[in-house]
């Protein structure tokens, strides 16, 4: 059971919120970048071009965060972890954020000229898959709640699955947006592709058989711990 670090009673009317210290510094850790970016705005200190460096510096973020999401399940089916399954939906939701801003960059870019705009996307193949990416991640973003979970029922989980097809055409626009040095976006790849490999139910009872091993191995080798006819039989020692 997951003991919250902090409780704060916001009054009769609203809700008592429970943070653990993951949730605290996943939280926090997710809204880093985003005041980083904000003082060095004020600062001056967005290098030589900024739109190029807003749009990486998002970007980058955006994808992180979405593996970040996309790890709390495995974690959980793999090494027993319960309380990443309570951060997918913030995690999740902090990529969209990021993928807004990094989208809002390029609309500002092309000055949301609509000619200018689909030119870009259906010319520039990069643009056309991180649209494509934007798309996916959109219906996620406004699907997120637990309302709206029990309107779509099992529809609700299939579209969510999706959240792995999103992944692997982000990992493909930053392939295709660097050109040159590509290590960055397919080692993000290798990472998502891993990641879904590690949701097969095959591969998922082979960690879960794996893990149980591994604890009934340990649970015996504990000191201390002995059988009850060893317990019998040192008591009649005594006697």
């Amino acid at each position: 059971m997951d003991r919250p670090l902090i409780h704060i009673p916001v009054g009769k009317w609203l809700p008592e919120f429970r943070f653990t210290l993951l949730q605290i510094v996943t939280h926090i850790g997710s809204w880093a970048p985003l005041a980083v970016l904000i003082c060095r705005g004020f600062t001056n200190n967005l290098t030589v071009n900024p739109i190029q460096y807003l749009t990486y510096y998002t970007g980058d973020t955006a994808i992180r965060l979405l593996i970040l999401s996309l790890a709390c399940t495995p974690a959980h089916s793999i090494f027993g972890f319960k309380e990443p399954l309570k951060l997918r939906r913030p995690l999740g939701l902090y990529a969209f954020i990021y993928a807004a801003l990094h989208f809002s960059i390029f609309l500002f870019d092309y000055n949301a000229d609509p000619k200018l705009l689909y030119e870009a996307i259906f010319e520039k193949r990069y643009a056309l898959v991180g649209f494509a990416a934007f798309l996916l991640l959109l219906p996620m973003a406004l699907t997120s709640t637990k309302g709206w979970q029990r309107r779509l029922g099992k529809n609700w989980k299939r579209l969510h699955q999706f959240v792995y097809l999103a992944g692997l055409l982000v990992v493909i626009h930053y392939v295709w947006l660097v050109k040159s040095d590509i290590r960055t976006p397919l080692a993000y790849g290798a990472i998502v592709v891993a990641l879904l490999v590690a949701r097969i139910p095959g591969v998922r009872r082979a960690f879960a058989s794996a893990r149980s091993w591994v604890a009934g191995k340990v649970r015996a080798t504990r000191p201390g711990r002995q059988t009850i006819p060893d317990r019998v039989s040192t008591r009649k020692d005594l006697r």
